[in-house]
């Protein structure tokens, strides 16, 4: 079935292409939601004046998307995140974190304008696409480092906190109480 494209779709077209797709995914999908319509004369004059319309906005905001290409080009974010010893970490950093650290930064991206081909998993330095138009890119340079917390300094001391916290935590009455007597676990919460 062939079908009048009102709105680009990245499989498909641009606005104003008379494609021929399944007539199936043209009646559930495509019609019911306005992004294509029957190719009619009517329909191929009123897209072809909503194109020209489209056109002249995008020119318009091209200007202002290259401009904030230019200024996201090049930029350096690091991104913390716990890692095991070999560097892998524990987690993963996907577009959203990206997009908070340039936030922080005071670049505003939408997640959806960073293209990672896979979650970052490894310490490393990335090289990110920001994709803000077909023809409009930049590429953001981004550190993944290890979270820098007092008790990995310290090797294998958090294993050997946890063990010391947990042979002192009985010492504090809390197990004459429940072991003992309740007068005995009374007498040594108060002294």
């Amino acid at each position: 079935m062939k079908v009048l494209l009102k709105k680009n779709v990245s499989a498909l077209g641009q606005i104003g292409d008379v494609v021929e797709v399944k007539p199936g995914h043209a009646r559930n999908y495509l019609l019911p939601r306005g992004i294509a319509v029957v190719p009619t004369e009517a329909n191929l004059k009123a897209v072809e004046a909503e194109k020209q319309r489209y056109l002249e906005e995008l020119a318009k905001r091209r200007e202002e998307l290259t401009a904030r290409a230019e200024a996201i080009d090049g930029r350096e974010v690091t991104i913390s995140a716990r890692a095991n010893v070999e560097g892998h970490l524990y987690g993963s950093v996907g577009p959203a974190q990206i997009a908070a650290a340039l936030a922080e930064q005071g670049v505003f991206v939408e997640p959806e304008n960073i293209h990672l081909d896979s979650p970052i998993r490894q310490l490393d330095k990335y090289d990110i696409a920001v994709v803000l138009a077909p023809d409009v890119k930049a590429t953001v340079h981004v550190w993944v480092v290890p979270v820098h917390e007092p008790e990995e300094g310290e090797g294998s001391a958090p294993a050997h906190d946890t063990h010391a916290e947990a042979e002192t935590a009985p010492s504090n009455g809390s197990e004459a109480a429940v072991g003992g007597t309740g007068e005995a676990g009374a007498e040594q919460e108060p002294a």
